[in-house]
């Protein structure tokens, strides 16, 4: 998997944060909580594995909504992070964090009702293999993003430390059918990339959000957004 030594490094931990979701980052944040409650509703006493779940941004925030929540990363400090962000939110005695490769999930057929992936399939080498792996331990739904191929994003994916792949449609479609999976729900979304966005202060950002929310309603929203979530069912 791309970057997979880089994301285990202390420092690279420890500022994943700061360096993503703050300034016009929040906005991000905001936005792709947003699309994870939107797919999987109420989540009380519901059993959900987030893979990639790097720093726990949503493995805490659906342990405090009352999922039964698996968090699962390669990286140890990640999750460190993670675990130090589920104490600070009082919600670390009701959630668990694992270390573990998402290629070989350690849990039997059928053990989730619902899987997420956020921040992941851009990284992933073998996107077949890692979605079928997360069908096989899902019994209901799966949920994930991807990065688009003819988007903004392409323009500065050659700046990203280990570089990002990037999806067409035809692509994700191909993903699902290899994966047995049928899509139930789609939104695209920020037809100016991330990174845009983390490169300027928050009020600022808030205003080149507004335009970008015009240009995603229109007919041609869905074709130039640089990002995709994708709710599917087994």
């Amino acid at each position: 998997m791309k970057g997979q030594e880089w994301y285990q490094t202390d420092d690279v931990a420890e500022e994943y944060d700061s360096k993503r979701f703050s300034r016009g980052g929040q906005l991000i944040d905001r936005r792709e909580k947003e699309a994870v409650l939107d797919a999987i509703g109420p989540v009380d006493d519901k059993s959900v594995l987030e893979v990639a779940c790097g720093t726990g941004r949503f493995t805490a925030m659906l342990a405090d909504r009352g999922a039964d929540i698996v968090g699962l990363d390669i990286s140890g400090p990640m999750l460190s992070q993670g675990r130090e962000k589920a104490k600070s939110a009082g919600v670390d005695d009701h959630l668990e964090f694992m270390r573990g490769d998402a290629a070989r999930l350690p849990f039997p057929d059928d053990h989730f009702d619902t899987v997420v992936a956020m921040r992941f399939f851009h990284l992933a080498d073998t996107p077949a293999s890692f979605l079928a792996e997360m069908r096989r331990v899902s019994k209901h739904q799966v949920f994930f993003d991807t990065f688009n191929r003819f988007s903004l994003r392409s323009l500065y994916n050659w700046a990203l430390p280990m570089g990002s792949r990037l999806y067409s449609r035809w692509e994700v479609d191909r993903l699902l059918d290899g994966a047995g999976l049928e899509l139930a729900g789609e939104a695209h979304d920020f037809v100016l990339p991330y990174g845009f966005y983390r490169k300027i202060p928050n009020d600022l950002a808030s205003g080149f959000r507004s335009i970008d929310e015009v240009v995603g309603a229109s007919p041609v929203g869905d074709k130039v957004a640089s990002v995709s979530y994708w709710d599917t069912r087994v």
